[in-house]
């Protein structure tokens, strides 16, 4: 691997704190802690059977295990043999995992034992057969069509220690985000798209070694990236948190040491809305991070007094822009009154990056007015995987530059940006057009918990789905007296917990089907 300072491929920070401090915790999974020296040994030695099994350095590895040491040494494994990797989840349909196999076009695969038992459909029918490395205790016993390496082979390879350099423009990793035509969508992020973001970041947080991470996301979700390589480019540890311990994670916290918290704000709502979330909970984070959907004020509030000692931060960016790219830092005594429906503002882009705010000719809007944010600089993917005519439809050149679109509507207030939601959550009603972040928000305000509108059954209907709400037909009135009446919900439901996707954000597609069975006992 290269290391010049401008270039750095992602992992080089990761081995330069191997060779420099290799005693130091880069994993805590569970009880067990991993050192750097013996994370970085094991990649090297996975590297090397990667190396040999494809007959040179490999283009892409997939990565398919959850929280496990296969899916963090197996990323780090694929880095050290000049690949990008790509992660999989056996929580996701097969079918889906599936079709990402087969448009990711892998020369090898790397499994951990709860996920092998899949690979018999994974591989049936592929024109082309990736090699496996089954790191596990457990046995496979399928057709493979390729090389299998077990874990007596992974453990018996020499270390490589020529790593294949790695080029800025590179592929670092491949995402498969969800698609409009229902085909998951690849996302390709460059070495140098991943370099300039977490260059930025060590600019505003100053990681060291002393500081411990959460890791709270599935690798499928790409700030998870920010999870491992904030930390590990920078000497760090990585704790590895199960799912059960972010409904209630102060033990887990306080037992590791976490200083850097990074999570969904649906995690912050639901501890808030279960009443645990109290002041002076966690004394020992010093950033507390939310990315991923809208940071709700009363989340930012609660999370502040509950870890009084941290900086409270709302990130904001799409996959394409390489994690965030842009950034609200929460001041209790003034972002409260810039919160614009009750949601925190999104702040400022990044520097380097260049945004503009459009309607939809693309053309600039007025200082002030809404438009659909658009942003170009080195954090931006070159395109989407295959498939040029995507990439056709959310890329435009302006002024020398590519910008992407995001699809998010936004507006300036003073220096920052305030988030209005999708631009496919702008609707018309009666010729009305209204923003359903703003009926969730006066929901919000009058009663409940958290609140999701959507056009349900029809498309000139809208319907609200609540949590937390003691009178329904009291938070109706209460709507109906602070709302226009076509914006009004014309039901509103209640359930105990709002779905969420492997991402962590609320499933409306989820919620719809509920609704739809909900209609279907009645009738």
């Amino acid at each position: 691997m290269t290391t010049n300072a401008s270039n750095r491929p992602l992992g080089t920070g990761f081995l330069q704190h191997a060779a420099a401090r290799p005693d130091d915790v880069a994993l805590t999974l569970g009880r067990r802690a991993y050192t750097y020296a013996e994370a970085a040994s094991v990649a090297r030695r996975w590297a090397a059977r990667l190396v040999e099994a494809c007959g040179g350095r490999p283009r892409r590895v997939g990565v398919f295990a959850y929280r496990s040491e296969a899916g963090y040494f197996g990323t780090l494994a694929a880095l050290c043999a000049g690949a990008a990797f790509v992660p999989l989840n056996r929580k996701f349909p097969i079918a889906r995992t599936r079709a990402m196999l087969e448009r990711a076009d892998l020369d090898a695969l790397i499994v951990d034992d709860a996920s092998a038992a899949q690979l018999p459909e994974l591989l049936s029918g592929l024109k082309r057969r990736p090699a496996l490395l089954l790191p596990g205790d457990g046995t496979w016993d399928g057709p493979a069509g390729g090389p299998v390496l077990r874990a007596a082979d992974l453990a018996a390879a020499p270390e490589l220690r020529e790593l294949p350099e790695a080029a800025p423009d590179d592929l670092a990793y491949l995402l498969f985000t969800s698609g409009s035509t229902g085909t998951p969508k690849g996302v390709p992020i460059t070495h140098a798209n991943v370099r300039a973001f977490l260059d930025t970041n060590q600019d505003r947080y100053g990681i060291t070694p002393d500081d411990r991470f959460s890791q709270t996301f599935d690798q499928t979700f790409d700030l998870s990236v920010f999870d491992l390589f904030m930390a590990w480019e920078h000497g760090a540890r990585v704790c590895a948190m199960e799912p059960i311990e972010l409904l209630a994670p102060f033990k887990y916290l306080e037992r590791n040491g976490v200083t850097v918290w990074f999570s969904v704000p649906s995690v912050a709502a639901v501890m808030r809305r279960r009443g645990v979330l109290a002041p002076g909970t966690m004394p020992s984070l010093r950033w507390s991070l939310f990315c991923g959907e809208a940071l709700p004020r009363a989340s930012a509030e609660a999370w502040q007094a509950a870890a009084p000692g941290s900086v409270v931060e709302n990130l904001y960016g799409p996959t394409e822009l390489t994690i965030a790219c842009s950034v609200h830092r929460w001041e209790p005594a003034t972002s409260p009154a810039e919160c614009v429906h009750d949601n925190v503002p999104i702040g400022q882009l990044y520097p380097g990056l260049h945004g503009l705010i459009v309607d939809q000719e693309l053309a600039p809007v007025a200082p002030g007015e809404t438009g659909e944010l658009c942003v170009a600089g080195p954090q931006t993917t070159p395109g989407y995987w295959q498939a040029p005519h995507l990439t056709a439809e959310r890329f435009f050149e302006h002024a020398g530059r590519t910008y992407y679109r995001t699809g998010d509507l936004v507006r300036r207030q003073g220096a920052e940006l305030v988030c209005l939601g999708r631009n496919d959550q702008q609707v018309k009603v009666g010729g009305h057009r209204v923003e359903l972040g703003e009926i969730e928000a006066v929901l919000r305000r009058h009663g409940c918990t958290d609140a999701v509108c959507l056009m349900w059954p029809d498309e000139a209907t809208i319907t609200a789905v609540v949590t937390g709400a003691d009178d329904l037909s009291a938070l109706s009135d209460a709507a109906a007296a602070a709302l226009p009446v076509y914006m009004v919900p014309k039901s509103v439901h209640t359930v105990d917990e709002l779905p969420v996707n492997a991402n962590g954000k609320v499933d409306r597609g989820a919620l719809r089907q509920w609704l739809d069975s909900r209609t279907a006992a009645v009738a």
